[in-house]
């Protein structure tokens, strides 16, 4: 058996304001192993691996490396025993070089010796560059250098693939393996099930701050590993039937939109989503995804360009005129956009409706019977686990939260579904939820425009998928008729014209 690097025994941690996050952890990590951690939202992963990384401390128990006890107090001192976090969120200083980033707060580390590790470990990044003209996936890879270019033996990987294309998902895994075959341990904190079953050796899973098992790769299967997060079978591929379109709901001709910094962000996107099918839109976060929905939502300006719903032109027209013509907006971040989380359920659920008659009394003071009976069915018919309609919603959990959202957009009875990163920070449950309600409203002939990071959620629930780049669309295809490779590429920045030849899509 491969040497224990890393032990943790009976890991307790309770916060200053009693939430117990890990109930008496063990947890070991061999040299040479990469070793998966999964868990639902609030199952301890973060906070065990914050408590590894020397970023937090335990209320108790016992960590042990190379055999010896350590008591961190710092992220630094973890450092000098060989333990390296790289977070979801990368700590790089945008404005200097990714050189001066790997070797920051370092003496005697010259050039040569990153150009040697970046070949030796086969990751190589434009050191000269300066870090806010990267690619995300390049942004990692200089993060990942800045932790071995410091010796780590341990190196900590939170949610690593969230902003990457496949291919760049390809090359870290390349990476890792490398890694794990010169003798480092690779701990790798993730949600995607298929990504924990390509790359780990071994596969621990945390279900509400206690160790649920942990398996050899061999041992495991998706259905069991979602299973042993959740408590119960989940099912994980949503079944659909084939589409029927029907009426054109939404029309984009030739739509540009400025991002927040003046740039464009859109740039003469066109395209049409109908009654009874799924449009997704996939691509790496930051490419136009944000800016385009806002401008479909009434958030954000049109430049140019013209945005029709059910035949009338609504370029540029409010929120409130939107709902009313039957369009619903399920937010990429339901904390900003969706939610007032010092407000209660039942006030959260008639948010953007609260002015309509069926919520007003007399005077236009809100009917309090009315919208109680409102988050009373909102509750029930979308499986919302809450204290009460009184509660403040900030008391609720994430994937909860996620369905009051859902729940209140579609009490609109709407035409057009637009869902931006649905189900973003949900665990599996939760998740396996917000995709069957998606797949019910189109069968129920509703159009859905979908727009996601995860490859695998757009694939899957999608009719038609255009995949998007620097504010364009790089080409729109139906997911049966397009390789995981071209979706790749495109994602990239190859158009499918480019990659067909005259075929077109």
């Amino acid at each position: 058996m491969s040497e224990s690097l890393v032990n943790m025994k009976g890991i307790v941690k309770v916060y200053p304001d009693g939430t117990v996050a890990l109930r008496g952890v063990d947890f070991e990590v061999r040299r040479g192993e990469i070793h998966a951690l999964l868990g639902e939202n609030g199952a301890g992963k973060t906070t065990l691996m914050k408590i590894l990384a020397g970023i937090l401390r335990p209320t108790s128990g016992e960590i042990y490396v190379r055999g010896r006890r350590v008591r961190f107090r710092s992220a630094a001192e973890a450092l000098r025993h060989g333990i390296g976090m790289v977070h979801q969120h990368l700590a790089l200083v945008p404005v200097m070089t990714a050189y001066e980033n790997i070797v920051l707060g370092l003496k005697g580390i010259n050039r040569e010796r990153v150009e040697e590790l970046m070949e030796s470990v086969g990751l190589k990044v434009p050191l000269d560059a300066p870090v806010e003209t990267l690619s995300f996936g390049v942004r990692q890879r200089v993060e990942i250098l800045k932790m071995l270019i410091r010796n780590v033996d341990v190196l900590i990987l939170d949610e690593p693939t969230t902003n990457l294309t496949p291919m760049e998902v390809s090359e870290l895994f390349k990476t890792l393996r490398r890694l794990r075959d010169e003798g480092k341990a690779v701990i790798f904190v993730s949600h995607k099930l298929r990504e924990v079953l390509e790359i780990a050796d071994r596969i621990t899973v945390l279900r509400q701050g206690r160790v649920v098992g942990t398996l050899r790769r061999e041992e495991a299967t998706p259905e069991l590993l979602a299973r042993m997060m959740v408590g119960r079978e989940v099912f994980l591929r949503i079944s659909k039937s084939p589409a029927r379109p029907g009426k054109v709901v939404l029309e984009v001709h030739d739509l540009w939109v400025r991002s927040d910094l003046g740039t464009w962000a859109v740039r003469g996107v066109s395209f049409t989503v109908r009654e009874g099918e799924i449009f997704g839109i996939a691509g790496v976060e930051g490419n136009g995804q944000r800016e385009l929905v806002e401008a479909l939502t009434g958030l954000r300006r049109v430049e140019r360009g013209r945005v029709v719903v059910g035949g009338f032109d609504v370029t540029n027209s409010s929120p409130d005129k939107l709902y009313r013509l039957g369009v619903c907006h399920i937010p990429e971040d339901r904390h900003l956009l969706g939610l007032v989380l010092e407000m209660t359920v039942a006030e959260n659920s008639v948010l953007g409706m609260h002015r309509w008659p069926r919520f007003t009394r007399l005077l236009g003071f809100l009917d309090q019977i009315a919208v109680r009976r409102h988050a009373e069915k909102i509750i029930e018919d979308f499986s919302v686990v809450a204290p009460g309609v009184d509660a403040p919603v900030k008391f609720l959990s994430g994937g909860n939260q996620q369905k009051l959202v859902a729940g209140r957009e579609l009490s609109k009875n709407p035409r057009l579904v637009v869902a931006a990163q649905p189900t973003r920070g949900l665990d599996v449950a939760a998740t396996e939820y917000i995709r069957k309600l998606l797949v019910r409203l189109r069968d129920e002939g509703r159009a859905v425009l979908l727009v996601s990071s995860d490859l695998d959620e757009v694939l899957d629930l999608s009719d038609r998928v255009a995949v998007m780049y620097e504010g364009e669309f790089m080409g729109i295809v139906r997911p049966d008729e397009v390789s995981i490779r071209e979706i790749g590429l495109m994602m990239g920045g190859y158009k499918l014209e480019q990659l067909r030849g005259s075929r077109g899509s």
